[in-house]
């Protein structure tokens, strides 16, 4: 007898037909689901605004049935600061990539959390500019190979990799910070568990809880699905190591 929680290739009610454009291996789709799992299991499919920034999730409002708010470049975090204002009793999230959270949205995203803003932003750290053409990212590993760095990144030429999660744990305003995964089916049930108690903490008005993904591109890293998983295991684990960094409300 399969027991329920084993039939894990359902898909979540908020989640439509529509087919995905993400390339095979990529996490996006993963956290996409736990996202729209989660939000129905709270009952706040008609309660929920997320905001989608640039990116490869830029079409993330194709593919969850809620309400969303196109943002620009790096600027989800204030958009999400205004959508939670003005509606108090909303569940607001971000959706945003590494490049868009840590690079042209750095001061929109320190400065929401700096403040407290009751949102969650989910941030997925894949180390590259997926989307057009896999760019060097402000996360990109010391040495790692990318379309803008071919021959490796060069902490003399381009600084080192910005672990912009640790820098955000230290603000006042934040109330949870972690990093997870998705790369095994134990990574993705306590992924969930930690989505699900950020979610809650803006539904309370705790403060600002950032879910980081460590996540794989293996279109831009040139890899299969499955070398990208180990490639991620062996040399992002090490620098952006997953677990909790910052927990004000337990």
């Amino acid at each position: 007898m399969i027991k329920p929680e084993n039939v894990v290739y359902s898909k979540p009610r908020l989640m439509n037909d529509n087919a995905m454009h993400y390339c095979p291996g990529c996490s996006h789709g993963v956290v996409h689901k736990l996202v729209a799992e989660v939000i129905d299991e709270m009952g706040l499919s008609e309660k929920t605004i997320g905001i989608a920034p640039v990116g490869c999730a830029v079409f993330a409002y194709n593919y969850l049935d809620i309400d969303w708010i196109e943002a620009a470049h790096g600027r989800a975090p204030a958009v999400a600061t205004a959508a939670k204002r003005l509606n108090p009793d909303k569940m607001v999230f971000t959706y945003q990539g590494d490049g868009d959270l840590a690079a042209i949205g750095t001061a929109e995203t320190i400065h929401a959390c700096n403040r407290g803003e009751n949102i969650v932003i989910v941030f997925i750290n894949n180390a590259i500019y997926g989307m057009t053409g896999g760019q060097m990212a402000p996360t990109t590993l010391v040495d790692m190979k990318t379309a803008t760095c071919p021959y490796g990144r060069n902490i003399a030429l381009n600084g080192y990799p910005l672990k912009i999660t640790e820098l955000l744990a230290q603000l006042e305003g934040t109330c949870l910070v972690t990093r997870e995964s998705v790369h095994t089916a134990a990574a993705i049930k306590k992924a969930k568990k930690i989505l699900r108690k950020a979610f809650e903490n803006t539904m309370a008005g705790k403060g600002t809880s950032i879910v980081e993904f460590v996540s794989t591109c293996a279109s831009g890293w040139k890899m299969t699905p499955g070398e990208a998983n180990q490639w991620m295991v062996e040399n992002m684990f090490p620098f952006y190591p997953p677990g909790v960094l910052k927990d004000k409300t337990s």
